[in-house]
């Protein structure tokens, strides 16, 4: 199983002393089948003792005040985190059925939050879009797929052009964005064909191999599956979040899961840096990465084919077809 060593650094520098700082922290990574936490140490100015509650979505989340007056607030996550490559979803039995699946949870108290649609003065647009880019023996595997794609190829990836109080608006007028902005699109085109969907925020472990997100918090979507379960998808990338993406929250949009937010008096001149730094060295982390990279996603025309096999077993087939036609 891969080993990822992560530094997540936030530090607030303040025009002039500031006080009463009272902050919430997103920062411990979810604990479950695919995803284990080894060591954590958080070190925040003024060492305040954290208190910590499980949150709505299940999010364990840790609150935190500092009295003193303070020019600077340094907020200091270090993680030793281990991962497990999880099984893609057979795409492609009983698409009617599978739809069918996905009507009753619209009731149902775990998913009615990520059905709920946020209105935009594009959604009349997306949803012509959404409905375009769906076939009609799409199973809800193939279309998130597809809509997962089609983010990744529409809308620019250009950094400092929207920040986290953008609206889906100046998203939409934009095409253009980073991690989060493409997550919340993609939440949107999904729960418009009535797939649950919800945001994600965390890290991407790439080994420096140029995948958008490195080297900051990173932010995904999953969708939820009949007969899977919650599937991440990273339309940054256009690949399925793996082994490699290491989850902190999740929530109905990027206000649930910020990693860390706050208020404090004194003056509103403040300057604000985040850096995420991972460290794979470990001899036998490296030697697993290595053996489970990313699978990009297959074109949604593979993905529509008819076969038994997972999307994997077909990716690979079609990289080995394309190698021996070069």
């Amino acid at each position: 199983m891969p080993e990822f060593e992560i530094q997540h650094t936030t530090r607030y520098i303040y025009d002039s002393p500031a006080r009463d700082s009272a902050n919430q922290i997103i920062l411990y990574p979810i604990k479950d089948a695919y995803q284990d936490v080894l060591k954590q140490e958080i070190i925040i100015t003024g060492h305040p003792i954290v208190d910590t509650h499980i949150d709505y979505y299940g999010n364990e989340v840790g609150s935190f005040t500092y009295s003193e007056p303070h020019s600077i607030l340094i907020i200091s996550s270090k993680i030793l985190v281990s991962t497990k490559h999880r099984p893609f979803p057979v795409n492609d039995i009983f698409p009617a059925q599978q739809w069918e699946d996905l009507k009753p949870l619209q009731y149902m108290v775990p998913y009615i939050d990520f059905l709920k649609q946020e209105y935009f003065e594009g959604l009349e647009e997306l949803e012509q879009i959404v409905e375009a880019e769906r076939l009609k023996d799409d199973t809800p595997y193939q279309v998130a797929l597809r809509y997962c794609q089609y983010v990744y190829e529409n809308f620019d990836y250009i950094k400092g052009v929207t920040t986290v109080e953008t609206t889906l608006d100046e998203i939409w007028k934009l095409k253009a964005g980073v991690c989060q902005d493409f997550a919340h699109i993609l939440t949107e085109m999904l729960r418009l064909v009535k797939i649950p969907a919800r945001y994600v925020s965390g890290y991407i472990c790439t080994d420096k191999n140029g995948m958008r997100g490195e080297g900051a918090t990173h932010a995904w979507a999953e969708a939820y599956i009949p007969d899977y379960g919650w599937l991440g998808l990273d339309p940054t990338n256009n690949i399925i979040a793996n082994e490699n993406h290491v989850r902190l929250a999740v929530g109905r949009n990027f206000m649930d899961c910020s990693p860390v937010k706050g208020i404090y008096k004194g003056s509103s001149g403040h300057s604000l840096e985040v850096s995420v730094s991972v460290d794979d060295d470990n001899p036998l982390a490296r030697e697993e990465r290595l053996a489970t990279e990313h699978v990009p996603i297959a074109s949604p025309a593979a993905a529509h084919t008819t076969h038994t096999k997972n999307s994997y077993q077909r990716y690979m087939e079609m990289m080995q077809q394309q190698q021996q036609q070069q």
